[in-house]
């Protein structure tokens, strides 16, 4: 087993993980820069180690000053949380040839899945539907319009390295192809280093379906089901929800085989993510390999409410040599669990980012409410990185249930000092569409501007917060807005009304 572990991270990640230290008797290193000497991870963690300045090249990037901060600290193990460098596959072996057990994926499977292309390849070898689409040897201009011309419009330009949408370009005739696989070229270089590009036909209006695996070194491998990860904003996710309501159990079981044989045909171990797109509903639903996440994701905890395991637990164990916790008989999903992420952002002006001290963080609290944070009051929120604050995640016995415990959470939710995207959560949640489940990866597209209207509109949560802040001698800096209160969350106050 670990007996001292580093997380090579920050913010509430880096918390979540050393609370699951703290319940599995392993010894916590924190490590900071200098924008995070008094973050809340710092004074959490046993040990704590200083890794360089404030951007995060010279510090949580910086693998020569994260592995010398191991040393010094005396750990035997290291967590890299997500973001950062937990897929860089350089960062795992420096890990290992530094004689530290890197709780992950094997570099190996690491290098598989970060090429779109070479993941692409693995998985049509293994039996797992991935989209049409070519990858031209000849990445000349003409090659690749060829390509398009031979898929069919509308059509995908997409580079083979990176995420988060990065350079990926829509195509729907001739006309718009070279202007497109110049510009995806360009910013795939710029970001990734690497302008090698594919081609898929689009997939019009998908759901966004993932699937949890799970693998040890005993060559057991599981799936722990499926998270809905439609809601998304510029290809990030914005919500996530488990289950996905038009999963009939013949395509879930489908769908989590085709991801255990995914892991299994890249050599995987620990927690990972295979990410479908999903294409119509009931059992003649057509799904679609898009990538794999080997790390663990931002959205863990749905599953974990979900299916009753704690995933970091497991990531632990089995990186201590352990095998499993559970087979796949043993795991079963029950009643209905949503996540939202809280952001310093300002969602009236496009969700430009936000910095500055909280001066008032009140997270709401009662039965199946959780809070996975980040920050508490009083916190600094830095211009040097990611400006997630908090993740509420909710769990009922439906979806129903959850939606209305989630909207009465995000009321509770006060936060003063800086914008962010509370409101607009707000909104959401009550969207009929989203109630109705008529939701896919373009919903906040399509909704957006309907959504921001109506945040804006005034509203008696912002009236509480400036009072709660005038009580307590802060000025009034209120700049978090929510829908008017209302005893039923589906209140036809909105606009929209419930039919």
């Amino acid at each position: 087993m670990i007996r001292r572990l580093m997380i090579a991270n920050r913010g509430e990640i880096a918390l979540r993980i050393i609370r699951a230290c703290r319940e599995l008797g392993i010894e916590s290193v924190a490590v900071y820069s200098d924008a995070d000497e008094q973050a809340p991870h710092v004074h959490a963690a046993d040990f704590a180690q200083h890794i360089g300045g404030s951007p995060a090249p010279d510090s949580y990037l910086n693998i020569p000053q994260l592995l010398d901060a191991a040393r010094r600290a005396g750990a035997d193990a290291i967590h890299p949380g997500y973001g950062f460098l937990s897929e860089r596959a350089h960062f795992a072996r420096a890990c290992g040839n530094a004689g530290l057990t890197f709780v992950g994926p094997p570099p190996d499977a690491i290098e598989r899945m970060g090429s779109k292309i070479g993941a692409r390849e693995l998985m049509q070898r293994a039996g797992v539907p991935v989209v049409p689409g070519e990858t031209p040897a000849d990445q000349s201009d003409d090659a690749m319009l060829a390509a398009v011309t031979h898929i069919g419009f509308p059509a995908l330009i997409k580079p083979s390295a990176g995420g988060g949408g990065i350079g990926m370009k829509t195509v729907r005739a001739a006309s718009e192809v070279l202007d497109a696989v110049q510009g995806a070229r360009r910013e795939a270089k710029a970001a990734f280093g690497d302008g090698t590009l594919y081609v898929e036909r689009l997939v019009e209006r998908p759901r966004h379906v993932e699937i949890q695996v799970f693998a040890d070194t005993h060559g057991n491998v599981v799936h722990v089901f499926e998270r809905e990860c439609s809601i998304q904003r510029r290809h990030q996710k914005t919500v996530e929800e488990s289950p996905c309501q038009v999963l009939t159990p013949a395509v879930r079981k489908q769908m989590g085989d085709a991801a255990v044989a995914a892991a299994r045909a890249a050599g995987y171990v620990n927690a990972g993510t295979v990410e479908f797109l999903l294409e119509g509903e009931g059992d003649n639903a057509r799904f679609f390999f898009l990538e794999m996440n080997t790390r663990l994701q931002v959205e863990h905890p749905v599953t974990e409410l979900v299916a009753g395991v704690d995933l970091v637990h497991a990531q632990l164990r089995v990186a201590g040599g352990e095998p499993l916790p559970w087979t796949q008989d043993q795991l079963s999903q029950r009643g209905h669990a949503i996540e939202c992420r809280i952001y310093a952002e300002d969602p009236a002006q496009n969700f430009l980012p936000q910095a500055g001290r909280l001066l008032v963080y009140r997270e709401p609290h009662g039965p199946g409410i959780r809070i996975d944070a980040g920050v508490v009051e009083g916190s600094e929120v830095s211009v040097f990185y990611d400006p997630m604050l908090a993740k509420l995640i909710v769990t009922a016995e439906n979806r129903v249930q959850a939606i209305a415990r989630m909207t009465a959470a995000l009321r509770q939710f006060i936060v003063l000092g800086i914008h962010t995207n509370i409101a607009f959560l707000l909104a959401l949640f009550q969207h009929p569409r989203f109630i109705a489940g008529d939701i896919d990866t373009g919903f906040l597209d399509a909704e957006g501007a309907v959504l921001r209207e109506y945040m804006n509109r005034g509203m008696p949560e912002a009236a509480l917060a400036a009072a709660l802040a005038h009580s307590e001698g802060i000025p009034d800096q209120s700049t978090q807005g929510a829908l008017p209160a209302s005893s039923d969350p589906f209140d036809t106050v909105t606009g929209w009304g419930r039919r």
